[in-house]
């Protein structure tokens, strides 16, 4: 933006330089109302204009603080004089942003009268809307550029883009949406930054249909906006459209797209939300080897649990495995254990839930109730019977030990096995 206004600074200087009578020659189409007809075109006095004419010497050699100081100079009870040298004032302040705020009070000064140009009046109220944004004072930006557009009559996507962004700067989320549209209208390619804006008023209001609606459409004007694919997906998670949300994630994936963690845990998510948890453990073990996904201990809790949803215990146990002995939780070796029991894993099984009970396990009954099970179903007995007992002291688990222990009994003694 500095650069923006280095430029019509430098502009308006030329302009001075030829402020004897050629300066007509600029006057172009500054104003575009209807009705609309050309007045005279003023210029400086002789006076005013030889001061003028020295200062943009002094300008030229980039003396700005000479040409200032002789600037400052002029008296002059001739208003268009008044009004010509404060804009011209105004201007090589504004190249010095130390000065921003002064260059602000002579533009405004030189407007206020009406006496300039219409071209130049027409370029400094959108100077004095450009300054007003660059020093962050929003409201008399906007105003400004209202001004601009009621003097000239003319429609610019650029002005709307940047009225929008001063009520965006100033939270004003729902008068966003008229400048914006204007500007998206008026625009000969489309902007992103204008689709982010509203956007953003929608969701800052909660219009949560309307913002999908806006993030559909930035996903079809820009393809190639990797951000524009999640973003949508997410906005369909967040309506609830899960569907919605794991083809466009899917999408994202196929074009390269997602390359956060969170990304691959919304897609893992999506699958699991509409049942298909074997993708879902595939994607997070894929990513996680690849260093993507994070090998810590929630994660790997997490794809141990997906991929038991996925009906394959033997994959749930290892990942479960890997996440206790990060932690020593006793309540993952208990999962660890019960995984490897539904896999067949017998012995095993009993050495990760021995880790539970030697690790804390609250729920003593319930893994002394799976130890029994897996020495049973591994033909022994006798610690199947052992367990069975540890289990009937516990409240939870004592009516389910004591309908095994008659089984565990005849098993045991139809083998010849005494207890």
């Amino acid at each position: 933006m500095k650069i923006h206004f280095k430029k019509l600074c430098v502009v308006s200087a030329l302009s001075v330089a030829t402020l004897i009578p050629s300066l007509a020659f600029a006057q172009g189409a500054p104003i575009v109302c209807p009705d609309y007809k050309k007045g005279t075109t003023n210029i400086p006095s002789e006076r005013t204009g030889k001061k003028v004419s020295k200062a943009l010497d002094e300008y030229n050699l980039d003396k700005v603080d000479e040409a200032l100081t002789i600037l400052y100079e002029i008296d002059t009870s001739n208003e268009f004089d008044r009004a010509f040298t404060d804009r011209f004032i105004g201007n090589l302040l504004a190249t010095q942003p130390k000065n921003a705020g002064k260059a602000l009070e002579y533009l405004n000064k030189s407007v206020k009268v009406k006496k300039l140009n219409d071209l130049e009046q027409a370029g400094t109220l959108r100077l004095i809307a450009d300054l007003n944004m660059q020093e962050k004072k929003y409201a008399d930006a906007v105003v400004k550029y209202k001004e601009w557009i009621n003097f000239t009559c003319k429609e610019d996507a650029d002005v709307y883009l940047r009225i929008a962004t001063a009520l965006y700067e100033e939270q004003k989320w729902a008068e966003i949406i008229e400048p914006i549209n204007k500007s998206i209208k008026l625009a000969d390619k489309p902007n992103k930054n204008a689709y982010a804006l509203k956007l953003t008023s929608y969701y800052n209001r909660k219009m949560y249909k309307e913002t999908v609606q806006v993030a559909e459409d930035t996903v079809t004007i820009f393809p190639d906006n990797k951000s524009n694919w999640t973003q949508l997906g997410y906005f369909y998670m967040l309506v609830e459209d899960y569907k919605k949300a794991l083809s466009t994630f899917e999408i994202a994936l196929d074009q390269g797209y997602l390359t956060k963690e969170a990304e691959i845990k919304a897609l893992m998510q999506l699958y699991s939300t509409n049942n298909i948890p074997y993708k879902a453990a595939t994607l997070f073990e894929k990513y996680m080897k690849t260093g993507l996904v994070k090998k810590e201990e929630k994660n790997l809790s997490t794809l141990a649990s997906t991929w038991n949803q996925a009906k394959e215990p033997k994959k749930a146990a290892i990942y479960y495995g890997q996440a206790a002995a990060m932690s020593s939780d006793p309540a993952l070796y208990y999962k660890q254990g019960e995984s490897l029991y539904l896999s067949e894993q017998y012995k095993d099984a009993l050495v990760a839930l021995q880790k539970a009970v030697d690790a804390g396990a609250e729920n003593l009954g319930r893994v002394h109730m799976l130890m029994m099970e897996a020495n049973f179903y591994s033909g022994d007995f006798r610690k199947a019977y052992v367990h069975v007992q540890e289990a009937k002291k516990d409240g939870a688990t004592a009516r389910s030990a004591r309908s095994w222990e008659p089984y565990i009994k005849e098993k045991a003694k139809n083998r010849g096995i005494s207890l």
